[in-house]
């Protein structure tokens, strides 16, 4: 799931240019412009994907060395966000071994999953908003989006 680094950086892109061999997919919008850490962001998709059953339990996790540098961040940053997940319950540092997805509780499982829904709308709405979209605008593009009409 996880790969090497297989595109150059991309100069003055906020977005980290992770989209090789399917691996780094859930990293595809780290912002490094943001005012949320980088840390933050990642143990944020991390989080997501055990939530949503992305990353099952017991799946490894790449070593901080490698998504260091698949993300092209400092190895610092990566520990941070797997010290935070562990902190949190959702993955188990082993010394030696590497960082393993721990199991999560059903009812735990979808608290985070409702949690990260309201959180990405959240997001969406903050950049539409800065965006100069009009919450109108916001409402008829997911109708459409999500192919529904609400009355």
């Amino acid at each position: 799931m996880w790969a090497s680094p297989c595109e150059p950086p991309l100069d003055n892109c906020s977005t980290v240019p992770i989209h090789c061999n399917g691996g780094g997919a859930m990293f595809h919008d780290i912002d490094a412009r943001s005012p949320i850490p980088l840390y933050v962001q990642i143990a944020e998709r991390i989080r997501l994907a055990i939530a949503t059953g992305t990353l099952g339990s017991a799946a490894p996790l790449p070593s901080v060395r490698q998504l260091a540098a698949e993300l092209r961040v400092n190895p610092a940053t990566i520990t941070q966000a797997y010290r935070d997940l562990e902190a949190q319950g959702f993955v188990e540092i082993r010394h030696g071994a590497g960082t393993f997805v721990r199991e999560l509780a059903p009812g735990r499982r979808a608290r985070e999953r409702s949690q990260q829904a309201s959180a990405l709308v959240r997001k969406l709405v903050a950049d539409a908003r800065r965006s100069g979209v009009s919450l109108a605008e916001l409402h008829r593009a997911l109708e459409a989006e999500l192919g529904v009409k609400t009355p």
